[in-house]
């Protein structure tokens, strides 16, 4: 568990990206570089939450995969709109050319007056797929940043960034995509007016099977537990739930191992889908139910699903955001 915190993250250099993409692409060989680099070892706190006290209930929460964010005000004017005052994001870049370097997080969060915890999922070795690529306003990133958040409307207290147990699949495999580190979960501990709470934005690994999510999950429920016994605990965001062959939410072995642990899933209603084309992602191979929460010590009362289209029917991601609505401990 990572609770190292910073006010930046430290930029790689350039002549650091050009050693990483000339690395052996091994798991030893990632591990031991990625071992020494601060960006994917610290968590970056910032903004400022725009209430004081303790969260009070019937509470909004809001999870949503952002794809990269490129846009990140009309983004927080969507959540806005759902009065959320706890946000769980993921795929959240900083400093890639095609999301015009920008800080993602670090607007949205001002736009929301919210105070928010940054973790790098990955460091981008180049300017991402060939559609992304046509998005860059340069030819380098300048910090090359592609992580998850959390963000809230009061403060953050012991925030963190678990790991998740993974293989390092976007670093030992080909394709356009190059990227050192692994999937994480951002998480921090929220005062409420019944008591603490734990929160944790996650996103697992989509270029897998079932099982390797939930092992994943088990791994990530086992480190919780340990570090927050007894708290009530929300985890939301991009499980990435039927992303195999054959593509059944159904078949995630994860829900079953959570159940057993005292988690209820939200997602919605079953058979509403959470995926839909994008500016980026524009032929889906089909439409997949990939967002949930799992909550356990929680009340939720129930959970929506906002379509992700801007006023003018732009889609600001390929996924929609899931809602829910927590009425106090239960």
């Amino acid at each position: 568990m990572i609770t190292d915190i910073v006010a930046e993250l430290a930029v790689p250099s350039a002549l650091e990206i050009d050693r990483w993409k000339s690395l052996e692409r091994t798991m030893a060989a990632h591990d031991a570089e990625a071992a020494g680099v601060s960006a994917l070892n610290t968590l970056e706190l910032g903004g400022r939450p725009g209430q004081s006290g303790p969260l009070t209930f019937p509470s909004t929460v809001a999870a949503w995969n952002l794809e990269r964010c490129l846009f990140p005000e009309p983004s927080a004017d969507h959540i806005a709109a759902t009065g959320a005052c706890l946000v769980l994001l993921s795929e959240m870049d900083n400093g890639m050319a095609r999301t015009g370097q920008r800080h993602t997080t670090q607007k949205l969060a001002a736009k929301l007056s919210m105070a928010y915890a940054y973790g790098v999922e990955f460091i981008e070795l180049g300017l991402g797929s060939e559609i992304e690529a046509s998005f860059a306003s340069d030819a380098h990133n300048a910090r090359g940043f592609h992580g998850n958040a959390l963000a809230a409307a009061v403060t953050l207290s012991q925030p963190f960034m678990l790991r998740l147990w993974g293989e390092r699949p976007w670093f030992t495999r080909e394709g356009d995509q190059p990227r050192l580190g692994d999937r994480c979960a951002i998480g921090a501990v929220i005062a409420t007016e019944m008591g603490p709470m734990l929160a944790v934005s996650v996103h697992l690994e989509s270029a897998t099977t079932a099982a390797y999510r939930e092992r994943q999950v088990t791994d990530m429920l086992d480190r919780l537990e340990e570090a927050f016994p007894g708290l009530p605990l929300l985890i939301g965001g991009d499980l990435n739930t039927g992303n195999h062959a054959g593509g059944d939410f159904e078949a995630e072995g994860l829900f079953r191992r959570a159940e057993a642990r005292g988690f209820l899933r939200h997602g919605g209603p079953l058979d509403a889908m959470t995926t839909r084309p994008s500016l980026i992602t524009r032929w889906p191979d089909r439409a997949m139910k990939l967002d949930w929460f799992l909550s356990r010590g929680l009340a939720i009362s129930e959970t929506t699903i906002v379509p992700s289209l801007d006023a003018g029917g732009r889609p600001l991601s390929d996924h929609d955001m899931i809602v829910c609505r927590i009425e106090g401990f239960a």
